[in-house]
């Protein structure tokens, strides 16, 4: 009996021992918590997608705790997250402009056709290594789903063999347009009204031979915008929305129907 009663006060002091150890520990050696980061960090999202340029919302909280950084970064968390980091920080908030990701290709299966058959890829970037692809256009998305794999809100299907986007699920994080390996989709303001549903540069005898429904840099819309808020650059039709104001005169005339009507906010393209 004796020996029990031993080894329970043995084994009691040990862990005490060592309890008191953790605690000085802890109290020595722990890291100090800066609140600030704290702060910040619950106004984000938590969608940890990178947009704003950092290692997710953890580092933009800290970068953001130390000063010097704007506070409209974060496009999933729009206006609410930037005004919220503003009042945690004490600081002016910032205007948060909100985008949507468009792809930039309408070469369906019915505006397209094949140069190669490309068996056993599974992904774009794969693809892209193989006739680049096997499309007539080398600018057309290649529907393997690149996009649609890293999209954290579930936006990106394909279809018809062109990745589609929902606009109402987009979050505006830009990691789609990060991954595709043809670098035909962008972000777009939210409040755009119109877009070029093409990428590609040849000239336009070129572009006409291999989609039914590309840019051939006529100039037509050029021409036409009374804003002068679309060019032609590279052979391929570009709009400026800091100078565009919806007027849509561009859809109107062009005649490979490459320029679509936009809202995104209600699901519409064209």
């Amino acid at each position: 009996m004796t020996d029990i009663i031993l080894a329970i006060v043995i084994l009691f002091a040990a862990g005490l021992i060592c309890a008191v150890l953790l605690a000085l520990a802890s109290h020595y050696m722990g890291v100090e918590v800066d609140e600030t980061v704290n702060r910040v960090r619950e106004c984000l999202p938590g969608a940890n997608c990178g947009a704003c340029g950092y290692t997710g919302c953890d580092g933009y909280a800290e970068a953001l705790a130390k000063g010097g950084v704007k506070t409209n970064l974060c496009i999933p968390g729009g206006a609410g997250a930037a005004s919220a980091i503003a009042a945690a920080l004490g600081v002016a908030a910032e205007e948060a402009v909100a985008v949507c990701a468009f792809v930039h290709c309408n070469g369906t299966d019915e505006h397209t056709s094949k140069c190669a058959e490309v068996d056993g890829c599974s992904s774009c970037k794969a693809a892209c290594l193989t006739f680049g692809g096997g499309e007539s256009c080398i600018y057309s998305c290649l529907g393997c789903g690149d996009c649609a794999d890293v999209c954290p809100a579930d936006a990106i299907c394909v279809k018809d063999g062109i990745a589609r986007v929902d606009t109402r699920l987009c979050i505006g994080c830009g990691m789609c347009a990060k991954t595709c390996p043809k670098h035909i989709i962008s972000m777009l303001p939210r409040t755009a009204r119109a877009a070029v549903i093409c990428s590609n540069h040849d000239t336009g005898a070129v572009a006409n031979k291999t989609c039914k429904v590309g840019c051939i840099a006529c100039r037509k819309c050029e021409k036409t915008c009374p804003h002068g808020a679309i060019t032609v650059v590279n052979n391929l039709a570009v709009i400026d929305y800091e100078k565009c104001t919806g007027c849509r005169e561009c859809v109107a005339v062009c005649p490979k129907k490459c320029i679509k009507s936009v809202d995104f906010e209600a699901h519409t393209i064209g």
